[in-house]
């Protein structure tokens, strides 16, 4: 079975590992090299470190409009494309070249949080159980019908970070075990997703990670966990504006005006929220690195006792 993987992230590389073990990856499609880090030099996708280890060829287009690019895919003889946070709406004339049409893992149970960030806004919106799926593609924005679905419980303390890795690994055991199905010529059911329940998770924003003293406390410790590692959380603490990589909601009445500080301890920094409070257990200075609330406490004599 021949497979063309399409991926960029970190995300899509368990993904990209387990296509090659299942069948004859011939190529792989990755976003264009981008500027990153201080010098701004231009730097490869994971993935396409990944193939590159494994002496798979590379295409990087700008897009599939081109007739010189859907040549160049229609010339590796796909069985089956995989496609994971690729980055690209792929079109429909490219959809119809692999014989099997293209595959696409996304971390989500569809119909719920289609789109970009489904990790994110699964957590920022409290939800307790998210998972993958393996859909069939359509041109749509991830509105083809599921193949595969595998649910996994998003814990009380996980972060956008830890619930990534999760799924990553989960989704290169749903891809696994769908590959397998196809190479054993076991036909893989499409379920078309409900049209009820459809969300979409937008892209973050780094405008979104400044946190509002008036909303409940449960629905800022949830945005802190989400953000984390990106765009962390932050927000102004007595007249400092600090990033704050960990914090817990505490069903506590108060008559506090928000955003004030009602305790500075041991255990954490409390905030006045406009429901409950807010519990900041680890911080970040402006140029300084994360730091527990005691840490800060200390540097901040100002604070309460």
């Amino acid at each position: 079975m021949r497979i063309v993987f399409a991926g960029t992230p970190e995300f899509a590389v368990p993904c990209l590992r387990a296509a090659c073990a299942k069948a004859e990856v011939v190529g792989v499609y990755t976003q264009p090299d981008r500027p990153a880090g201080r010098g701004r030099g231009l730097t490869p996708s994971p993935v396409k470190l990944e193939a590159v280890q494994r002496g798979i060829p590379v295409f990087q287009p700008e897009n599939f409009r081109s007739a010189e690019s859907k040549a160049a895919l229609r010339a590796l003889k796909p069985d089956l494309m995989v496609v994971v946070a690729y980055g690209l709406l792929l079109p429909q004339s490219v959809l119809d070249i692999p014989e099997h049409g293209c595959w696409n893992v996304h971390a989500s149970l569809l119909p719920r949080w289609r789109g970009a960030a489904p990790i994110q806004r699964a957590i920022e919106a409290g939800d307790r159980e998210t998972g993958v799926c393996l859909m069939q593609m359509e041109k749509g924005l991830d509105t083809g019908p599921v193949l595969l679905a595998q649910s996994l419980a998003i814990g009380p303390e996980d972060t956008g970070g830890v619930l990534h890795d999760k799924l990553s690994e989960l989704g290169a055991q749903v891809l696994a075990d769908g590959l397998g199905l196809l190479r054993a010529t076991v036909h893989l059911p499409p379920h078309p997703q409900p049209s009820e329940g459809v969300t979409y998770a937008h892209k973050l924003d780094k405008a979104e990670a400044k946190l509002d003293w008036s909303l409940p406390a449960p629905q800022l410790a949830n945005k802190v966990r989400a953000f984390h590692p990106w765009p962390v959380a932050e927000a102004m603490l007595a007249g400092e504006r600090v990033r704050i990589h960990a914090a817990r909601a505490l069903d506590e009445s108060h008559s506090a005006a928000l955003g004030s500080v009602l305790r500075a301890g041991r255990d954490g920094i409390d905030i006045a929220c406009g429901q409950g409070v807010l519990r900041l257990v680890q911080l970040q200075r402006e140029g300084g690195k994360p730091i527990s609330a005691q840490d800060y406490r200390n540097a901040r004599r100002d604070l309460l006792a």
